[in-house]
């Protein structure tokens, strides 16, 4: 019996292999895209984050003046990009990263003359999206909620007080707070003052995000109480707390 209740987890190890598996294929393609393309392929962009600003010549990103807003730049003096023209696979790749990133040069970097398809901190990201969809296969457990599916990569004695005192949320906001913050304050700082952050600030900060992410995407999928045939007492926690269902009376 696994440390839930269940006789097994192979459900789990599926799920965090799959987020791992997808988080790693990208991680790995934003490096080796550009560096099989010939150099000089893609000049250094900016564009905007949720747009699609570099399908083709007549494309947003094509046609900019200059920044309006912090965002864009006149791309005839870096050349244009057009990532329909590319191969399927280099396509795929370039297109996720002008749908979900800014592409802003500054912000990214360069492999054999060609900007990478996201930015430092998106490659921050999916690599903690990785690291935490493979934790949770290695220790992840199915508790019935998503916050207790989160707490079951840790090991059971370490979290007997915050059970026993019903601490869990606290342990949640202390969880979220960890990943989120740094990243917040790097990028409000950035925005709202003249500081600049560096590459490596970016990369440090962007994956305890996603590292937090992963895992509770991980959770998301994991979480389901239809495999203790709905009954929370059934659900093996830590220090011996058990769940008990609220009756309609005292609703």
């Amino acid at each position: 019996m696994e440390r839930n209740g269940l006789t097994g987890r192979s459900r789990e190890k599926k799920i965090g292999y799959w987020i791992g598996g997808i988080s790693t294929f990208f991680v790995i393609s934003f490096f080796l895209v550009p560096a099989y393309l010939p150099s000089n392929t893609v000049p250094e962009l900016s564009g905007r984050a949720n747009s699609i600003d570099y399908f083709d010549e007549k494309s947003w990103g094509n046609i900019q003046q200059g920044e309006v807003n912090g965002v864009g730049h006149n791309q005839s003096e870096y050349g244009h990009f057009s990532w329909s023209e590319l191969d399927p696979y280099a396509g795929f790749i370039y297109a996720f990263g002008d749908l979900n990133c800014h592409n802003k040069a500054e912000r990214s970097w360069v492999i054999n003359g060609n900007q990478m398809p996201v930015c430092v901190r998106d490659v921050g990201i999916f690599l903690g999206l990785a690291i935490g969809g493979f934790i949770f296969s290695r220790r992840g457990l199915n508790r019935w909620t998503i916050r207790d599916s989160l707490f079951s990569i840790f090991p059971d004695q370490r979290l007997e007080t915050i059970y026993r005192k019903n601490y869990r949320n606290r342990l949640f906001i202390f969880l979220i707070a960890l990943s989120v913050l740094p990243m917040a304050l790097d990028g409000f700082t950035q925005m709202l003052t003249d500081y600049e952050s560096t590459a490596f600030m970016r990369l440090v900060t962007g994956t305890p995000f996603g590292l937090f992410l992963g895992l509770i995407m991980s959770c998301s999928f994991a979480a389901r109480p239809k495999f203790f045939e709905t009954d929370a007492g059934k659900v093996v926690l830590p220090s011996g707390t058990k769940f008990s269902m609220v009756d309609d009376s005292e609703e």
